[in-house]
């Protein structure tokens, strides 16, 4: 049985294009598929199905000849990110009702590219931790073991991508929000190089650390979605780097990255801790497949080590103080409120002193892998977590926890360079378990091509969980689609 869930983002607007579906009967369909498993995977805050089917008539309407390779998909927006008369919980109580009058700009570029927004994806509250529990929505699963968290502070996006609610969304990365979730759901999460994103209009840049970015099935899919997302906007307060000809799905398309030397090692970067026999296998077997491919793995020391825990903890701390109503404090989780004592315990001497040291670290870190292209660890150094692992304990109990499951994304973070999530990786269980490839700054068309290569010298990795098929789907028209496969 073919159904229109099974096709990636860029088959579902290559049948757009054809006439075989329709966006309104891509967006029914997704839909349908939402309100039987949404609250399952913990994947939506709020669904906005009236908005959503008055986008895909409106993009049906599109002459083809203004369509882009994205026309008339149905997607999802992050919790975190600004929509305009829609309500932006930002994950928290304390938000429960706020419904801010802009758009956040990439929220404007994908509605201007014909993609169909079904609603807003569960976050962590206020994208504080790596996992999304919170009392706005139920918390966010993963879709392959619902026993096992869907990360964050993206993992509403990755649960619905995982389950099969929307081919492809947006999300954001202040510390691997993208791709911790990618790795613990089989999908590919990407972080796009500093700047390359708008994180606009609203915000300061937040020290360069967070960016808005895509997660999918696959490579193309997050190649074309960052076309998207990733255009120019005047006064941001980092220099987009140059846009690569063709743009990133034309590199992820054609995944000739040339002849590269890739740095692997697995020696965690933020804790001294335990890094799991699945996470190196999952590194052992991107190394394996970068080398078939030609490219030269040599093993190389990590660019910093957990000297740079208690900088970046420190800017973390700061980064918790966004603006809250005084009356709803209270409403905060046990672990905002902990980390907004901490912050406000930090001077203005500090955290410029902070921001020195790591800018340091960073020049030093560079210059330890200035011989490499490509840098390949593990994503995490545990393949999963059970849903409320990790705030079994106090809040500074949590967040340890935190650092130790993810000891190696929140470095590129620091460095802004691009790194994705790659769902090379498979538990004794069959879980995901992801591998994490960072490129050079700005030279995300590479790094993207190469993860093509990847996942072409994997015979692909758009796999499903069992929950896939936990849903029967009306046949929609008779081009196949939808339909018993002959």
């Amino acid at each position: 049985m073919a159904e229109p869930h099974d096709l990636t983002a860029l088959e579902q607007a290559a049948a757009i294009a054809r006439g075989e579906l329709s966006s309104v009967e891509l967006v029914e369909h997704h839909l349908r598929r939402i309100d039987a498993l949404g609250d399952t995977v913990g994947a939506f805050v709020t669904v906005t199905a009236e908005r959503a089917l008055a986008a895909a008539r409106a993009a049906d309407a599109v002459p083809a000849a203004r369509r882009g390779p994205l026309h008339g998909v149905p997607t999802a927006i992050k919790d975190l990110t600004l929509t305009a008369g829609v309500r932006t919980t930002f994950g928290s109580a304390a938000f429960a009702d706020f419904v801010p009058p802009v758009d956040a700009d990439v929220v404007r570029f994908m509605a201007a590219a014909g993609l169909v927004s079904l609603g807003k994806t569960t976050t962590s509250e206020l994208g504080c931790s790596l996992y999304s529990e919170g009392l706005v929505a139920p918390p966010a699963r993963n879709p392959w073991d619902l026993a096992y968290t869907a990360g964050g502070s993206s993992g509403g996006a990755a649960a619905a991508v995982a389950a099969g609610l929307v081919p492809v969304a947006q999300g954001s990365d202040g510390g691997g929000s993208l791709r911790i979730p990618a790795s613990l759901c089989g999908l590919v999460g990407y972080k796009p190089s500093r700047g390359l994103v708008s994180g606009g209009p609203l915000g300061f840049g937040a020290f360069g650390l967070p960016t808005n970015g895509p997660i999918g099935r696959t490579v193309a899919d997050v190649a074309a979605l960052l076309d998207v997302l990733g255009q120019p906007v005047p006064g941001e307060p980092y220099l987009p780097p140059a846009a690569p000809a063709g743009g990133h799905l034309a590199a992820a398309r054609a995944a000739a990255p040339g002849r590269l030397r890739i740095g692997r090692f697995t020696t965690p970067m933020l804790a001294d801790t335990p890094v799991h026999p699945d996470c190196v296998a999952a590194v052992d077997r991107a190394a394996a497949l970068l080398t078939a491919a030609g490219h030269e793995v040599v093993e190389v020391p990590p660019p910093l080590g957990p000297r740079a825990w208690p900088l970046f903890e420190t800017v973390w701390y700061v980064l918790a103080l966004a603006p809250v109503p005084p009356d709803r404090e209270g409403d905060l989780l046990p672990l905002t409120r902990h980390l907004r004592a901490r912050g406000a315990a930090v001077g203005a001497a500090t955290l410029m002193t902070t921001l020195g040291e790591l800018q340091s670290l960073v020049r030093l870190g560079a210059r330890r892998t200035a011989g490499c292209d490509l840098l390949l660890c593990p994503t995490l150094a545990a393949p999963q977590a059970p849903v409320g692992w990790f705030t079994e304990g106090e809040p500074a109990e949590d967040f340890d926890r935190q650092r130790r499951f993810s000891p190696y994304c929140a470095i590129f973070n620091l460095t802004g360079e691009p790194s994705v999530s790659l769902p090379v990786g498979r538990t004794a269980a069959g879980l995901p378990v992801g591998a994490l490839l960072t490129g050079r700054y700005g030279e995300d068309a590479r790094l993207l091509a190469t993860a093509a290569q990847v996942e072409h010298a994997s015979d692909g990795w758009d796999h499903h969980p069992a929950i896939w098929r936990a849903v029967d789907s009306a046949n929609v028209n008779t081009s196949g689609v939808g339909r018993p496969v002959s």
